[in-house]
């Protein structure tokens, strides 16, 4: 399997990883009502939880990026390098989140968004 339908995967999982921080990092998590719980948190938990929820919202988007690049054959080298870049600069905009770097974890989610635009594009610009 390629590289990049792996990273497909990490990005599916990075949701959980990010959530279940925020839960462990809040006082007295209310699995009865554990979004309700996580609109009342603050600071490094309530920024794992918006990091969680961002990941939710960048995943299809780079998804459907890996599957239409594969599909219309672009160099599966290529699709594999931007998906690894993608995922690192997802890691570290977690990391920039929970570390409250607002203007590097811009800059990350900026580099990802591009990566996946760059994802897109493969088969129109290289053959």
């Amino acid at each position: 399997m390629p590289i990049a339908f792996w990273c497909v995967l990490l990005a599916g999982i990075l949701p959980l990883v990010t959530v279940a921080i925020a839960k462990a990092s809040g006082p007295g998590f209310d699995n009865h009502d554990p979004r309700g719980w996580l609109d009342q948190q603050s600071g490094r938990t309530r920024r794992a939880d918006m990091a969680h929820r961002n990941h939710f919202e960048a995943f299809p988007f780079f998804a459907a990026a890996v599957l239409t690049a594969s599909h219309l054959a672009a160099p599966q080298a290529r699709i594999d390098e931007l998906a690894i870049v993608f995922i690192v600069t997802r890691v570290l905009y977690t990391i920039c989140y929970l570390t409250d770097r607002a203007t590097l974890r811009t800059l990350c989610w900026t580099i990802g968004y591009l990566t996946v635009v760059g994802i897109f594009l493969l088969p129109v610009f290289v053959h």
